[in-house]
């Protein structure tokens, strides 16, 4: 591995702190933490040498507010090692919402970009990628250990481009308000992930009879004991389907520390929940995981739109899975001006569960009518899919929306479904400019 700054240890007390990285070249412990002791002050990074270099100070800083169009929707913009400034919701556990116009830059959302989500505020304080391991266990014949070495080198890797989204990506938009992150639309990303099917890890340990389901959990730990551990599972086939993969790169570099490194679960084509971090067992199982976070969180209403009237509880709920259709216009902002009777270039992204994206169509007339869009690259059906089309508007006030459908037939509700929980916003998106 070559010489990189790894962030290895947070005490958040209050957002405060200063954070301290070593850079370093052979893999060794790297650590990171807020000192409450310190204010806030501008991100420096001074020193950073070759492989061994000496501790270099960096602060995570909230260097500007910006306001997401909901209320109560002020957030700061923090610098934390190894991000941009990303938005900041929470510090403890972080939760860091990409800025909207980095979607914008490319259909691959940068590393230093990338949206950070944890469920549980004792994350890990230290790791030794030498010594770390993910252990294999249950319902198998041969129980393994496996360091990140191991997995790179004893087994054929796949790499797949695949869309990371909470299940409570634009949560904040709902109407009525639901408990739960107020996030805006940018709990999601793209990126190139490189790691080792979990199906030849699993077959490697060999799976007794009897196994129905295998078990997730990281090395993020719950702060209090009542809380429950953060433990997910897959149904045994969905495990094997060959896609799932135990991830140890992103983007053609090692994962960022406050996106999993080492290792991570990538379940393509489902929500993030499923996407454990710092993953370190794996567990065989002969009967459903009996588990907080899949018999009581993560539920959706078992129903064709996953949607209740507003306000109304659901009769029966089933765990969340795949992504919805969702489609977006990036390079306009909303209340932005736009030349009248010119053309006008719109660009955005779609993606859903795993189908893969067949038509975009853009609206500016209320879905009146529909002009197609033309995709953009095809990274394959979980990545993001680039569109681009053009309009010409009249001077006056427009909304300009973006539906896409996948080549399952599946498309966008042209109004917002709702649920108790926030999950699988999907409705069509409408952009406000002004044509002048």
């Amino acid at each position: 591995m070559t010489s990189e700054v790894l962030p290895q240890w947070f005490e958040f007390v209050g957002g405060i702190g200063i954070v301290q990285t070593i850079s370093h070249s052979n893999m060794g412990v790297a650590t990171l933490m807020m000192n409450r002791r310190e204010t806030l002050k501008s991100v420096v990074a001074a020193g950073i040498g070759a492989a061994g270099a000496s501790k270099v100070s960096l602060a995570a800083m909230a260097s500007e507010i910006v306001t997401l169009p909901f209320a109560n929707g002020e957030r700061p913009l923090v610098a934390y090692p190894g991000k941009r400034p990303l938005i900041r919701l929470t510090t403890r556990p972080p939760q860091l919402e990409t800025p909207f116009s980095v979607f914008d830059e490319g259909i691959i959302t940068s590393n230093d970009a990338f949206f950070v989500r944890y469920h549980l505020a004792d994350i890990p304080l230290k790791i030794d990628p030498d010594a770390f391991r993910v252990t294999i266990q249950g319902k198998v014949e041969t129980p393994l250990s496996l360091s990140v070495a191991e997995l790179k080198a004893g087994f054929e890797p796949i790499e797949i481009a695949a869309v990371n989204q909470c299940a409570g990506n634009s949560r904040g938009f709902f109407e009525p308000r639901v408990a739960g992150g107020q996030i805006g639309n940018g709990a999601m990303g793209n990126a190139r992930w490189k790691g080792t099917p979990l199906k030849a890890v699993l077959t490697k340990a060999g799976i007794q009879a009897g196994a129905v389901q295998v078990s997730f959990q990281g090395l993020d730990r719950p702060v209090l004991p009542e809380t429950p551990a953060f433990m997910k599972a897959l149904e045994l086939d969905h495990a094997l389907d060959g896609e799932v993969m135990i991830a140890y790169a992103m983007n053609g570099e090692d994962l960022p520390w406050l996106n999993g490194f080492p290792i991570r679960l990538v379940v393509p084509g489902y929500y993030g929940t499923y996407w454990v971090k710092h993953l370190s067992t794996i567990n065989v199982l002969d009967a459903p995981l009996d588990s907080f976070w899949m018999k009581t969180a993560y539920r959706i209403p078992n129903n064709a739109c996953a949607c209740t009237p507003p306000g109304k509880a659901p009769a029966s709920t089933v765990a969340i899975g795949r992504f919805n259709v969702r489609s977006f216009l990036t390079n306009i902002a909303d209340g932005e001006t736009v030349p009248a009777n010119k053309d006008v270039g719109l660009r955005g992204i779609a993606f859903d569960g795993g189908q893969g994206i067949s038509d975009v169509a853009v609206s500016a007339d209320s879905g009146k009518t529909w002009i197609e869009a033309t995709l953009g690259d095809d990274l394959g059906p979980y990545s993001f899919r680039e569109w681009k089309a053009n309009l010409k508007l009249a001077p006056g006030k427009y909304g300009l929306m973006v539906r896409a459908a996948n080549r399952a037939g599946q498309s966008q509700p042209l109004e917002p479904l709702w649920n108790p929980a926030g999950y699988m916003r999907n409705v069509v998106e409408v952009t406000n400019v002004i044509a002048a």
